[in-house]
């Protein structure tokens, strides 16, 4: 009766959330996100609102992004209305709230009904993740391709424990969310020179990215390479 009561909440938890996603990824085929968040609204429901302002942004943001609203779009917005300082704390702080979210979200809901369903593609992300998930987090954030929201999901249903995962992420962040909340925020420099320290500052995170991906193929290689002089 245990592991009959055992196997029906699994399965349940599990149809939600493949449910969810369904979900999900309806309304990012058949909306536009980024229409929502965007000069006009923040105009009209964030500027001159104060902490009731911010509030609504985080919740509206975290929300969003959550959906798959990239995370570019949410600094570039958080720059515009708050600052290049307050933009870049709030969008940090949504993205920091997405990422949690999003990531016990799919561990609660997905992990076990999809380790027994789907073990091979869970091992995976651990085989992945799993040497050194700190620095293997930051090569994924730095590289400025994938989906955010879809590796969220995916470590969640993984292994790897949270700690690391969300703390490389949250440094991974800073240097894109530097760069579009500095685009957003217009603040008074010459605007050659502010698209300029943006490219340079997404260029050093793509090499610092592409650095610790060659770490990590040589420690690969260096572990799966047979000793020399063995019997």
């Amino acid at each position: 009766m245990a592991d009959d009561a055992s196997d029906a909440r699994v399965l349940s938890r599990g149809l939600v959330f493949l449910g969810s996603m369904i979900l999900v990824a309806s309304v990012i085929r058949s909306s536009r996100l980024g229409l929502v968040f965007d000069k006009t609204w923040i105009d009209s429901q964030i500027l001159g609102q104060g902490f009731r302002g911010e509030l609504i942004f985080l919740v509206v943001a975290t929300t969003l992004a959550s959906i798959g609203l990239p995370r570019q779009i949410v600094s570039f917005t958080a720059g515009y209305a708050f600052g290049f300082v307050g933009g870049l704390l709030l969008a940090m702080v949504a993205s920091v709230w997405m990422c949690v979210a999003t990531f016990f979200y799919a561990r609660f809901l997905g992990r076990a009904f999809v380790a027994r369903h789907f073990a091979n593609k869970v091992r995976r992300v651990d085989a992945f993740l799993n040497h050194n998930p700190f620095a293997m987090t930051l090569l994924i954030r730095f590289l400025p391709v994938g989906s955010n929201l879809t590796t969220n999901l995916a470590v969640g249903l993984s292994s790897v424990r949270p700690t690391p995962f969300l703390a490389a992420s949250a440094l991974g962040y800073v240097p894109q969310t530097v760069v579009f909340a500095l685009l957003g925020s217009g603040i008074e420099v010459d605007s050659a020179l502010r698209t300029g320290l943006s490219l340079v500052l997404f260029t050093v995170s793509a090499l610092l990215g592409l650095y610790l991906y060659r770490r990590h193929r040589h420690d690969v290689t260096a572990m799966t390479r047979p000793e020399e002089g063995g019997a």
